[in-house]
């Protein structure tokens, strides 16, 4: 009499697998023929347990496809968060802003000079120093010299124009 293939047999098939190997369709197509092959041929296993294994891989392989999408899906938000971030970080490009140095702690004004991403965080170029932005703690407005006018330049008013 030929015995049905055991829980032995399939833990021994699968000690044999190294550890980072992990189980596909190749596999279980291929457990799947050695359990046809070593079954007892006085009490066949039915049809519908195979069946049931059947829709079970399939279900499995289902589950695979759609953690794979899911990860696709998360590196995708991921980067355009990123984007997002450097597209704000740009705005600032001009601005004066205080931030907090990362070596005294102390809140420390300077003006943007460029934004850029490095190792997926974004730093913002400030008088020469790179700051990464979550550091910065306030936007002061644009950054200028100090020298602008600030008014209505000469010529323009209420009685510049000519009449008709």
């Amino acid at each position: 009499m030929i015995d049905g293939i055991g829980i032995q047999d399939a833990q021994r098939s699968f000690s044999n697998a190294t550890a980072s190997q992990q189980l596909d369709k190749n596999a279980f197509t291929q457990l799947l023929v050695t359990q046809l092959q070593n079954q007892d041929p006085m009490s066949p296993q039915s049809n519908e347990e195979l069946s049931a294994q059947l829709a079970q891989f399939s279900s499995l392989e289902q589950m695979e496809l759609v953690n794979e999408n899911l990860v696709g899906l998360a590196r995708l938000q991921q980067g355009n968060a990123l984007m997002d971030q450097l597209t704000g970080a740009s705005g600032l490009v001009g601005q004066r802003v205080g931030y907090l140095d990362p070596t005294s702690g102390q809140q420390v004004e300077g003006s943007v000079d460029s934004a850029r991403v490095q190792d997926g965080e974004i730093f913002l170029g400030i008088d020469g120093v790179d700051v990464p932005l979550n550091r910065v703690v306030e936007v002061l407005g644009e950054a200028g010299d100090g020298d602008e006018i600030v008014g209505d330049e000469e010529g323009e008013g209420e009685g510049s124009g000519e009449s008709l």
